[in-house]
């Protein structure tokens, strides 16, 4: 297996037709597989994955009993990925499932196979979420001491042994910063690709959804942000 790209779903059953047969689309390999994650889904997700996850050869299913957070969904698919490039992309289709691809061509077009790191880079966002990004994107960066810009982006993709080197990874929405700061502070190639992100199609937002939110999210990022450059000196 090549890529194995984890989507991690919770309360997305309306999503999930919208996201098999967008891979569908793109996949014309048989070295590329999509592990869903059913991350302690409350709506009818389980019972649209039964039903139409047979008529998808690429696809997979992973099953988290219980919700204990965006990372931690991710984490339990890329455990289970069999590929030799793994990563992740969102279940709200504001990412394009042929961005995976765009991903893959890049690592396959490159010389560094083992040591690179491949991230969209969001274009066409509302002026005020780009802005709170860019200021967050600032922060990180001053007080990190690496450059870390749109670090939600989506996709990630990278070799599995990068994966291998993780310790301790956050079970939240931190995991994007885990990742990109960890694969900066080993000297990994990072390179970013424009990626369109145009607004949900179903559902909304997990966490973007007030000014009170984003103030939780920026709370939680800062404590965990103090942690991870303690740990990682």
């Amino acid at each position: 297996m090549k890529l194995s790209v984890v989507v991690p779903c919770y309360n997305e059953a309306r999503n999930i037709p919208l996201i098999l047969s967008g891979f569908e689309k793109v996949i014309e390999r048989d070295d590329i597989e999509v592990v869903l994650v059913n991350n302690g889904s409350t709506d009818d997700s389980k019972m649209v994955f039964e039903d139409l996850l047979p008529d998808y050869s690429f696809a997979r299913l992973v099953d988290v009993p219980e919700n204990k957070g965006y990372g931690y969904g991710i984490l339990a698919g890329l455990e289970q990925a069999r590929g030799l490039y793994i990563g992740w992309t969102h279940a709200d289709m504001q990412t394009d499932p042929k961005d995976v691809l765009k991903a893959l061509e890049i690592i396959e077009n490159g010389n560094e196979t083992k040591t690179i790191y491949v991230k969209g880079d969001r274009k066409g966002r509302p002026f005020f979420d780009q802005f709170f990004t860019s200021g967050m994107s600032l922060f990180e960066t001053i007080y990190m001491g690496e450059k870390l810009h749109d670090i939600n982006a989506q996709p990630n993709i990278f070799h599995r042994d990068f994966f291998a080197s993780w310790k301790n990874p956050p079970h939240d929405f931190a995991l994007d910063l885990y990742a990109l700061y960890t694969a900066k502070k080993q000297k990994i190639k990072v390179i970013r690709f424009d990626v369109l992100f145009p607004e949900r199609i179903h559902g909304t937002s997990k966490w973007n959804t007030s000014f009170t939110a984003k103030k939780k999210f920026i709370m939680r990022t800062l404590e965990f942000s103090k942690k991870l450059k303690k740990n990682l000196k």
